[in-house]
C-alpha cells in the first residue's frame, strides 16, 4: 500500500500461566518492538497494542494443578509478564488482558453480530468426553499420536512436532489429559466457522495479492493450508472459563479460545482509545491504517487464514497488510520447554544480568529465527556482548567522549577544512538511515541490527585511520576536524540504535547532552531538544554543533566473563539432569524363573585387589578381584564412570560361575554386579556389614 496515514501493530496474546521466556522475546516481542520504535521515530502514528490471553485451556490445567482457581493463576502471571516486557523495554500503548470486561463485551457483540448476520453454522455433533472427569475435553486436555506425522503427544488442536492443526476427534488413540483414561464419544451442539466459504477470497487476498511481499515460511504453511482444503472449525466449547456464548441455547458453553483471542488486539485498541479520549475506528475501519500481526510460527494458521475470514465476515474491517512471523528459537541444541524448565526466563535473567536488557535484546535480534529454526547459545550471547556491544560500540564510544573531554574539556570543536575522507565518512553515515529502514520495514531485523553495527565499525575505522591521539601532537586544526566528524557519528549512534537498543540510546543521548534534563544543562543547544530524530540524519548537516558541551564518559557495555556463562550453562545441566531423572523409568519385571534357575547363579562377596585400564578403549577396565575362592582377573565396562585408583579395595559382588569370555584378548573369568542411579549413575552392588568377608556366598 502507499504511505500509510497510521498504523496498528499487534503482538500475539501471551498465556498467563507462566512467565516469558527468550522464545517469546526473540519469536514476537523484540522484532514487534524495533518495528514500532522505528515507525514512531520517522514520525508516525502507531498504535502498538498486547495483551493477556487468559482463557486458554492451559490456564484451566494449570490452575487444577495447583489447587487454586484460574482467576488466580491469570492474575499472578499477567503481573508478571507486563513487568517482564516493560522491563524489557517493549513500549506498548496499550498492554490488556482477556479477562478485562471490555474484553468480554467486544468477544460477545463480535460473535453476535456473525451470530446474527448467519455467518454460523449450527451443529450437533461428537466431541470427546472424559466419564469420569464428567466434562467434555477442549483440545489441550486431549493427548494423543498425529494423525500425520506419528508423534505420540500431540494436543487435541494442534501437534507441536510437525506443527498441524487438527481437530481432537483427529488423533489416534486420544486419552485425557485429565484422567489418564480413554474419552468417550458424546452429543454436544456447538457453531461453527464455515472456512470453506471463505477458500476462493483467501486464495485471491493471499496466495495471488500477497505472493511477493509475505515471508516465504509463512506464505508456504497458508498456502499449504488452503491447498489441504478448508473445513468448518468450531467457535464454541463446552467449558466453565472463558466468555459466555451470548446466544440462546449457550449454557454452559464458552468462546473458543482461538476465537475470542485475536479478538484481544480489537479491545485493548478500544481499551487505550478510550483512555487517551480519541477513536478507535480508524485503526481498525480505515482503508489508511497499516494492521500487521508479530506472531510466532504456532500461530501462522490463526492469524492469516481464521481471524481474517472472521474480520471479513463482519464486514466493516481491514485486513492485515502482513502478519511477519518468526520461526521458533532453540536453546542450546534443544527445543525450548516450559515443563522441562528448558529455558531462559526473563525475571531470571534479570537477577543474574542487572541493566543488561539491551544485551539480550542484541543478542536475540543478531540471532533471530526469522525463516528457520534458530539456536541460542550462551556462548554465542557472551560473543556478541564482547565482540560487538563492547569491542565495536562501546568502543568507538567511549574513545571519542574521552577524547572529547580530554582534548576540549567536553565542548565539541570546530571543524576547519573537510578531507576527502571526511567528506565520504559524513556522506556515508547520512545513508545509515535509509539502509537500516529499508531492512526494517522487509521485517529483516537481524539485517537491521548488523548495518547498525556496521556503522559503529565505520566510526573505529574512520579513527583508526586517522589516528586523532597522534595528530594533536601535529596538527590541531586537523585533530579538531577529526573529533567533530566522530562526534557526528557517535550522534547518529545515538538516534538510530533506539529500536534495537533503546537502554543505551537514552544513556548515550544523556552523555552527549541531547536532551536538556534541567536547568542546569545551560550549554545544551536549545535545537538539540528536537535533533534526535530518525530523518534528521540524512538532511541536517550538523547534528552535534560545535560549542556544544557533552557530558563525561560512561561505558556502555562490560565484557561478560567466562565464569558467569558457565553459571547459566550449569543451571541447564541441573535442569537436563533433572529431567532425565523424572523420566527415568523402573525397567519392567523380566520373564519368570524357577528356584533351580536362581541356583545355578553362583554370587561371592570379593575385593578389587589391582586395576587398570585397557589399552585402546574407552570403557573397560582390568580387575584382579579376590573372591575367596581364588584370584581372578575380570574385565568390566566401567572405565566411564570409575578410574583404576578409585575401584582398588572396592568390596564388590561378583558371579563367579559366568562361562569365560575373551575381551580383547583378556579371558574375564566372571562379572561384577552394578546398578544405575537415576541419573545414571553406575554404582557397586556390595555388602554393607564389613564381617561379611570374601568367598561368603549371596543367596
Amino acid at each position: 500500500m502507499s504511505q500509510p496515514k497510521r498504523y496498528t501493530v499487534t503482538t500475539a496474546l501471551p498465556y498467563t500461566n507462566g512467565p516469558i521466556h527468550i522464545g517469546h522475546l526473540a519469536g514476537v516481542y523484540v522484532p514487534a518492538d524495533i518495528y514500532v520504535r522505528y515507525l514512531r521515530l520517522t514520525g508516525n502514528d502507531v498504535a502498538f497494542i498486547g495483551g493477556s490471553d487468559e482463557h486458554g485451556v492451559p490456564i484451566t490445567i494449570k490452575a487444577k494443578n495447583e489447587g487454586v482457581s484460574p482467576q488466580d493463576i491469570v492474575d499472578k502471571y499477567h503481573a508478571i509478564i507486563k513487568q517482564s516486557f516493560e522491563e524489557f523495554g517493549i513500549t506498548y500503548d496499550n498492554y490488556s488482558r482477556t479477562s478485562a470486561p471490555i474484553h468480554h463485551k467486544t468477544a460477545s457483540d463480535f460473535f453476535k453480530t456473525l451470530y446474527d448476520k448467519g455467518e454460523f453454522i449450527e451443529e450437533t455433533t461428537e466431541q470427546l468426553y472424559d466419564e469420569k472427569a464428567k466434562q467434555f475435553l477442549a483440545d489441550r486436555f486431549v493427548i494423543g499420536t498425529c494423525p500425520k506425522c506419528g508423534y505420540e503427544e500431540s494436543y487435541g488442536d494442534q501437534c507441536e512436532n510437525c506443527g498441524t492443526s487438527h481437530n481432537a476427534t483427529d488423533l489416534i488413540n486420544p486419552k485425557s489429559a485429565i484422567t489418564g483414561n480413554a474419552p468417550t464419544l458424546k452429543q454436544t451442539k456447538h457453531w461453527f466457522l464455515p472456512l470453506d466459504k471463505h477458500e476462493d477470497f483467501l486464495k485471491e487476498w493471499i496466495l495471488k495479492g500477497h505472493k511477493k511481499d509475505w515471508k516465504p515460511n509463512v506464505y508456504g504453511q497458508v498456502k499449504s493450508w488452503i491447498d489441504d482444503g478448508l473445513r468448518p472449525r468450531a467457535v464454541t466449547r463446552d467449558l466453565d472459563w472463558g466468555i459466555p456464548v451470548p446466544v440462546e441455547g449457550g449454557e454452559g458453553k464458552v468462546l473458543y479460545v482461538w476465537f475470542d483471542a485475536p479478538i484481544g488486539y480489537i479491545s485493548s485498541t478500544i481499551e487505550w482509545a478510550e483512555r487517551e479520549g480519541i477513536d478507535w475506528e480508524p485503526y481498525w475501519k480505515d482503508e489508511d491504517t497499516k494492521l500487521v500481526h508479530f506472531i510466532g510460527k504456532d500461530n501462522i494458521v490463526f492469524h492469516c487464514i481464521i481471524f481474517p475470514s472472521m474480520l471479513k465476515a463482519e464486514g466493516s474491517y481491514i485486513l492485515p497488510e502482513n502478519v511477519p512471523a518468526n520461526e521458533f528459537l532453540n536453546l542450546e541444541g534443544n527445543k525450548l520447554s516450559t515443563s522441562k524448565n528448558w529455558a531462559v526466563w526473563l525475571p531470571e535473567y534479570l537477577k543474574d544480568f542487572p541493566g543488561q536488557q539491551d544485551v539480550l535484546r542484541y543478542a536475540l535480534n543478531a540471532n533471530a529465527p526469522e525463516t528457520k529454526d534458530n539456536d541460542f547459545t550462551w556462548k554465542d550471547f557472551q560473543a556478541r556482548n564482547n565482540n560487538e556491544l563492547v569491542a565495536i560500540f562501546g568502543n568507538f564510544i567511549n574513545r571519542v567522549v574521552v577524547l572529547t573531554n580530554k582534548y576540549y574539556n567536553g565542548v565539541v570543536p570546530e571543524a576547519s577544512e573537510f578531507t576527502k575522507v571526511d567528506e565520504d565518512t559524513l556522506a556515508a553515515v547520512k545513508a545509515y538511515p535509509n539502509v537500516i529502514a529499508s531492512s526494517i520495514e522487509r521485517y529483516r531485523f537481524r539485517e537491521a541490527g548488523q548495518e547498525l553495527m556496521n556503522l559503529a565499525r565505520l566510526g573505529n575505522k574512520y579513527l583508526a585511520d586517522e589516528e586523532p591521539w597522534k595528530m594533536i601532537k601535529v596538527d590541531e586544526a586537523r585533530t579538531q576536524t577529526i573529533m567533530y566528524v566522530a562526534l557526528q557519528i557517535a550522534s547518529a549512534l545515538a538516534m538510530l540504535c533506539e529500536p534495537f537498543l533503546p537502554f543505551t540510546a537514552e544513556k548515550l543521548k544523556k552523555i552527549l547532552r541531547f536532551t536538556q534534563n534541567d536547568k542546569k544543562d545551560s550549554e545544551c543547544h536549545a535545537e538539540l531538544v528536537e535533533a534526535s530524530q530518525w530523518n534528521d540524519i540524512p538532511t541536517k548537516d550538523v547534528l552535534l554543533p560545535s560549542g556544544h558541551q557533552i557530558g563525561k564518559a560512561e561505558l556502555l557495555f562490560s565484557k561478560i566473563e567466562d565464569a558467569t556463562i558457565q553459571a547459566q550453562l550449569d543451571k541447564l545441566e541441573a535442569s537436563r539432569k533433572t529431567n532425565e531423572k523424572a523420566n527415568k523409568t523402573v525397567e519392567p519385571q523380566k520373564d519368570t524363573i524357577t528356584f533351580e534357575d536362581f541356583t545355578k547363579l553362583d554370587m561371592r562377596v570379593g575385593t578389587i585387589l589391582e586395576a587398570e585400564k585397557m589399552p585402546k578403549t574407552k570403557k573397560l577396565l582390568k580387575l584382579k578381584v579376590d573372591t575367596g575362592i581364588n584370584t581372578r582377573t575380570i574385565v568390566s565396562g566401567i572405565a566411564e564412570s570409575f578410574t583404576a585408583e578409585e575401584v582398588i579395595g572396592k568390596r564388590v559382588t561378583v558371579l563367579v560361575n559366568l562361562a569365560p569370555r575373551a575381551l580383547r584378548g583378556v579371558e574375564s573369568q566372571g562379572m561384577i554386579l552394578m546398578t544405575e542411579t537415576a541419573e545414571g549413575k553406575l554404582v557397586f552392588v556390595n555388602p554393607d556389614d564389613a564381617s561379611v568377608g570374601n568367598g561368603l556366598q549371596i543367596s
